[in-house]
């Protein structure tokens, strides 16, 4: 194991802006089994996902006067038994309780002293069935890096493979404030250095080309300042005049809605399961404003991007935050969908996605004030995050269920969809200050997803969105 590394810049993006407690990036995850899992195969093999996956024993450590990023150190104190846990619900042990206590880990902050990391083993579930809550800062892994780390967990049958017996893990002690400092320092100039010889070799076709056409070169520089710009510029008010409070409290829930459906309508719409998914969540937006009574043409959405490439090492917070109008007033939900699917695209094409890293160092340097702006203001948040297509195992037992909630980072309510085989399991994270009407947001956003799946060929639809 490593002495110690620095964070990405987007990692330290994710540690920085928990300054501010309503935009913890907490990232928590539900699977439903059907039956408890064999749990000393299941702590083997955790305990060998931690060697793997060497973010899962370390800690974080700040260097002093914020020479350089937050440090991951390994924790020469790790305790596997703080970390992975087993309660058994009380009666009756429903899905509400697991809800509930899915919501307070959402809630909590971590032990920052320790890796930024906690799995419970709920049992006690009517059926014989359990669920497993997995918790992660968002630091350690995105929606795809949780998945990454997931795939190290489960199996595509219900037999258990062997695990070799685990060699003992020698921890280096953890590094003191000096040498801290220098590797930071170190690593600063190691990383201004590289920085240069890329600006240097960029520069020299990029100066010819503008030498030879300047309108054009200098319209490049220009489109490339204005779409960085577009990424971090602050919003100064709220696009609802309903989702205003912002505090720490917060709702969690879950909706099923049939992939095929979903899929179905995307399609005749021309578009993704993406756009159908947006759609759907604002046309939930948008009913729960007429039972306010309120007519709102568009809100601010925060849709995660990844960037993540194909060599890049299991967890990471590699995503940038896009932020952007979308229309909620488009009754129509075909239209709906084509609009939001130009919207989308076009974000996704900013030229200064690639510059995520430089613009996270940025934003990193930023009083706290400016990172407020820029995400306190927005009204939801919806995630797409690729999911699993066929059936897994989690220490001998199937799980038949998984979803995901995002951390609000900012917004009213957090809307995460991961398929799993042929559902969209979607989990809801909901500021309760925003919307204290829980239970009606929840019709509402049913609603708005049967709304598209109806645009579905007869055949497909399904009206059981639950």
């Amino acid at each position: 194991m490593a002495v110690d590394r620095r964070m990405l810049h987007t990692d330290a993006f994710a540690w920085y802006m928990e300054k501010d407690p309503v935009l913890r990036s907490t990232v928590v995850a539900v699977a439903i089994v059907d039956k408890p899992p064999d749990w000393n195969y299941l702590v083997r093999r955790i305990d060998k996902v931690t060697r793997q996956v060497p973010v899962l024993r370390q800690r974080v450590v700040e260097p002093p006067l914020r020479l350089g990023p937050p440090r991951w150190v390994p924790d020469d104190t790790f305790d596997l038994g703080y970390h992975l846990r087993r309660v058994r619900l009380p009666e009756p042990g429903d899905w509400a309780a697991v809800l509930q206590a899915a919501r307070v880990a959402a809630m909590a902050d971590f032990d920052r002293a320790r890796p930024l990391w906690e799995f419970t083993l709920l049992e006690g579930l009517p059926e014989g069935r359990a669920a497993f809550i997995t918790k992660t800062h968002h630091a350690v892994a995105d929606g795809i890096g949780g998945l990454e780390i997931a795939a190290l967990v489960v199996d595509l049958t219900p037999e258990m493979p062997e695990i070799e017996k685990l060699p003992d893990v020698v921890t280096p002690p953890s590094p003191g404030t000096v040498s801290i400092v220098a590797r930071s320092v170190i690593d600063d100039l190691a990383e201004l250095a590289g920085t240069g010889m890329r600006i240097g070799r960029g520069m020299l076709p990029a100066t010819l080309h503008t030498l030879r056409h300047p309108r054009t070169g200098v319209g490049e520089a220009a489109g490339t300042a204005a779409s960085i710009g577009r990424i971090v510029r602050p919003i100064l008010h709220n696009a609802s005049p309903v989702l205003i409070d912002r505090r720490m409290s917060r709702y969690l829930d879950t909706i099923d809605v049939p992939l095929p459906a979903l899929r179905d309508a995307a399609h005749a719409a021309g578009g993704h399961v993406n756009d159908a998914f947006v759609a759907g969540v604002t046309g939930g937006l948008r009913r729960y404003h007429d039972r306010h009574g309120v007519d709102v043409g568009e809100l601010r959405m925060t849709m995660p991007l990844s960037v993540r490439s194909p060599g890049d090492p299991i967890g990471g917070n590699r995503i940038t935050l896009l932020r952007f109008a979308v229309p909620v007033a488009i009754a129509d939900p075909v239209q709906r969908m084509r609009e939001i699917a130009d919207i989308v695209t076009r974000w996704r094409a900013e030229r200064a996605i690639p510059l995520t890293q430089g613009i996270a160092f940025g934003l990193n340097l930023a009083p706290r004030s400016v990172i407020q702006g820029i995400l306190r203001r927005v009204d939801f948040l919806a995630s797409d995050v690729p999911g699993l297509s066929a059936p897994v195992y989690l220490a001998g037992s199937r799980i038949e269920a998984y979803y995901p909630f995002g951390p609000t980072i900012g917004t009213a309510v957090n809307t995460t969809l991961m398929t799993y085989v042929d559902t969209c399991c979607i989990g809801v994270n909901v500021d309760v200050a925003a919307i204290p009407d829980v239970e009606a947001l929840m019709t509402d956003l049913r609603a708005g997803f049967d709304e598209v799946t109806r645009v579905a060929a007869p055949k497909r639809h399904r009206a059981a969105v639950g």
